[in-house]
């Protein structure tokens, strides 16, 4: 059987895989797992939701509401805001569990539920099990009477307590900076151009007018070539770009070049180091980052762990560890001193604040790190589970580590949605990246 939950909450077409119906169930039975010991305490336990702009949001904001009351829970609606916001606002209101609506950087059509437990934490895959069990053992009626949960319409605070938020977290003045910012015509439409001029830059934002149907349209931080082109026009001294739900931050400097997340990564790594803020010189990435961001950080003296492929994986061994750096090359950058989740805002903030501190231009800050060539094939298998071990595979991979030997690297892991094997390869050059996962694809396929 297919599991619900997905690697980030709950995804799928709205009103097709994704209907009003399983969000109804889903709030319940979230509110059942989630407040169980509250309600038994005779205290009220409240809900925080939040979502971003595109249509479906807001029937399945209706939906899961409706759920969570059904089961005692008070819900306090804030409304259009950025996933981290929701996080945030999870904790700041006592709240004793949170959900986002939003499919970050799908597609309008589609949309997902992302649930927060207290203190806004993404829950571990054991609770998204229980909630799964729970949908099938609910019980048709709930409390009666005083028991049965208010829906607070909305919170008129909501945006300015994280706005608050991201100015005590990042209080460098950004005076004599100008940025584009790409919102996505997303969650980050209205908040982010704020919270950047709130520090003092000049903000030229695009991509800011949602209508509800135009969320991630040829626009945002899977569309790069948008706000290249707008940094140049403005002549800004950077670029930054959001996803639907502003968990991501991807830049682009003065040239127009673009500035992954694990370029982001190095900046703030070797930042924090420097003013003692990175504990245990350790920064947290996954598997998938460059391996010009392992040597950056070696010849610094900065360990780089690695985790699988998420950022709730990122999340668990930053919490685990006790680190304070972390993320994604898509743009996740974590920061637990500051918030429990990726914050595409606070990222953006982290950046510009480096370059006020420095008066160094994003790529003069960005050139620390070297990115190497790196070519991705993925091969449809049949059996992707017997890759990995196969005895031509092994021998294929020996052979690639001997040829590239310390200046470049080889990972191969299984697709987790389709049957699909992925080989990346990193060199030197482009010619050799292309021409020795060629070679492995090859192999691949072959078995």
């Amino acid at each position: 059987m297919t599991r619900l939950f997905g690697t980030d909450g709950v995804r799928g077409l709205a009103n097709d895989s994704l209907t009003v119906g399983l969000a109804l169930r889903l709030g319940a039975a979230a509110a059942e797992v989630l407040t169980s010991g509250i309600r038994s305490s005779k205290r009220r336990p409240l809900a925080v939701i939040g979502r971003d702009p595109r249509v479906s949001g807001e029937m399945l904001a209706a939906a899961l509401a409706a759920g969570m009351a059904s089961r005692g829970v008070d819900v306090l609606r804030v409304g259009v805001l950025p996933t981290p916001a929701v996080a945030y606002l999870t904790e700041f209101y006592g709240a004793d569990m949170g959900v986002m609506i939003s499919a970050s950087h799908n597609p309008m059509p589609d949309n997902g539920i992302k649930f927060f437990s207290k203190g806004g934490h993404k829950l571990p895959d054991a609770v998204e099990d229980q909630i799964e069990q729970m949908m099938n053992d609910l019980e048709e009626t709930g409390p009666t009477g005083h028991g049965v949960g208010r829906i607070i319409e909305e919170a008129t605070d909501a945006q300015q307590h994280y706005l608050d938020h991201l100015a005590e977290a990042m209080p460098r003045n950004l005076d004599g900076i100008t940025v584009v910012v790409d919102c996505a015509n997303g969650a980050a439409s209205t908040v982010a151009p704020l919270a950047y001029e709130k520090a003092g830059a000049k903000v030229i934002a695009i991509h800011n007018e949602p209508n509800t149907y135009n969320i991630n349209e040829d626009c945002g931080s899977t569309h790069m070539h948008k706000i290249q082109a707008a940094v140049a026009k403005y002549g800004a001294d950077l670029g930054l770009a959001h996803d639907g739900d502003a968990d991501r931050c991807l830049a682009v400097d003065s040239n127009g070049e673009i500035i992954d997340g694990d370029q982001i990564m190095a900046i703030l790594a070797l930042a924090m180091k420097e003013n003692g803020e990175l504990r245990k010189s350790t920064l947290v990435a996954t598997v998938m980052s460059n391996l010009g961001l392992h040597l950056a950080m070696e010849e610094a003296g900065i360990e780089l762990r690695t985790t699988q492929v998420g950022d709730r994986y990122v999340l668990e061994d930053l919490n685990e560890g006790g680190y304070s750096l972390g993320g994604e090359q898509s743009g996740h950058i974590v920061l637990p001193d500051y918030g429990t989740t990726g914050d595409g805002i606070l990222t953006g903030l982290a950046l510009m604040s480096r370059m006020a501190e420095t008066n160094f231009s994003l790529a003069t800050l960005a050139s620390a790190m070297t990115v190497l060539p790196q070519v991705l094939i993925n091969v449809p298998v049949s059996d992707k589970t017997i890759i990995a071990d196969h005895p031509d595979v092994l021998a294929a991979m020996e052979m690639a580590k001997d040829e590239l030997g310390k200046k470049g690297r080889v990972l191969l892991r299984a697709s987790g949605t389709e049957e699909l094997f992925r080989v990346m390869v990193e060199a030197q050059s482009e010619e050799d990246s292309r021409r020795i996962a060629g070679k492995l694809a090859a192999v691949v396929a072959n078995i």
